[in-house]
């Protein structure tokens, strides 16, 4: 049975869920590699499982090191941390997560300073408004230590030409550069390359297990061997270390080995159901970027049209903009269903 075609003790028979590719179920051959999966202690550094998926991951990305976190937040903010220390400051994106979706951790947790640029319509940050805001070595300023990004960025995969520009300049002023790829398997399917070349240019990158490759839980923050040994110690410090967390790890690599190419499918369901949805006249859509449509209903219908998808089993994020997020549980038929469902609203 398609996973979320369970029915729960209220509320309707789920069609499908579209909120996020965070809401995917292990497998069954996910869930047996757990099962066997050989485990130690990880804060001792001993976790077999632990051990050989930092090394896989480092050595498949093309870094030193790798370390294995609960989340891509955590992920993100050993980074950070990493990177700048108290009153140093990080350039980046209006519309990035480590911005304006991770609880403002950097600035609560690490006095980091964020330094907030305009995205681009592309997801880019514009290289004369990076260079405008690299501050000046003067004390009465935060000083700039780090430039990141984030790929893909609302769906949308960063111009690879772009990306090396940018980083070449930041690095050029002195500063550090961090990638946030939770979705970076995404933009390597998309483009036709293998990830590792998208990370060119970064000190740093974070990548996401539990997002379109389907693990229940876990990132990896890769980087250099002195990069990665001091971000232990953060891993430490936030609560990030676990213990027999190898059943994670395992499940972590054979998405790494299994699920990358599968992503290929996303990208052909978000094209079959923005194709879909375009073709209902009151809605226009935005997309599909990789595995996200973004999809603008008339106001005076909005609400009503949000909660008619929702009693009939179509869940989706947003009101006037939604957002329909294709994953490894949303096959071809929830998204015929799903148009069809769309389309009824409006007949």
């Amino acid at each position: 049975m398609y996973p979320s075609q369970l029915q729960g003790e209220s509320g309707p028979q789920i069609i499908a869920d579209f909120r996020s590719d965070t809401v995917t179920k292990p497998t069954a051959a996910i869930r047996e590699v757990m099962l066997n999966a050989p485990v130690g202690d990880d804060v001792f550094g001993d976790d077999p499982s632990v051990v050989h998926l930092e090394s896989f991951a480092a050595e498949m990305m093309g870094y030193e090191a790798g370390l294995f976190v609960p989340s891509g937040t955590q992920s993100n903010l050993i980074a950070l941390m990493t990177h700048c220390q108290r009153g140093d400051e990080y350039i980046v994106g209006q519309d990035a997560h480590t911005y304006k979706y991770e609880g403002g951790g950097a600035a609560v947790l690490g006095s980091i300073q964020p330094q907030p640029l305009q995205n681009q319509q592309d997801g880019s940050i514009a290289i004369a408004d990076l260079l405008a805001a690299i501050k000046p070595n003067d004390f009465h300023f935060a000083k700039s230590k780090l430039f990141t990004l984030e790929n893909t960025i609302s769906g949308k995969v960063l111009p690879q030409n772009y990306v090396a520009e940018a980083t070449v300049v930041a690095k050029s002023k002195g500063l550090s550069t961090h990638l946030d790829g939770a979705r970076l398997f995404n933009a390597a399917v998309a483009s036709g390359v293998e990830a590792h070349y998208l990370c060119r240019g970064f000190d740093s990158v974070s990548i996401c297990l539990s997002k379109g490759l389907g693990a229940p839980v876990g990132s990896l923050l890769l980087g250099c061997k002195a990069f990665i040994s001091q971000a232990r110690r953060y891993r430490k410090m936030l609560g990030g270390a676990m213990r027999q967390s190898g059943l994670l790890a395992a499940a972590g690599e054979y998405v790494l080995k299994h699920h990358v190419e599968r992503l290929g499918e996303d990208h052909y369901h978000a094209n079959r159901l923005a194709d879909g949805l375009r073709s209902i006249e009151q809605l226009s859509v935005d997309g599909p970027f990789t595995n996200m449509l973004f999809v603008n209903v008339p106001a005076e219908c909005a609400n009503d049209f949000a909660t008619y998808l929702r009693k009939e089993g179509v869940l989706v994020t947003g009101t006037t903009r939604q957002r329909w997020v294709t994953h490894l549980d949303v096959d071809r038929s929830a998204i015929d269903a799903s148009i069809r469902i769309a389309r009824k609203f409006f007949e």
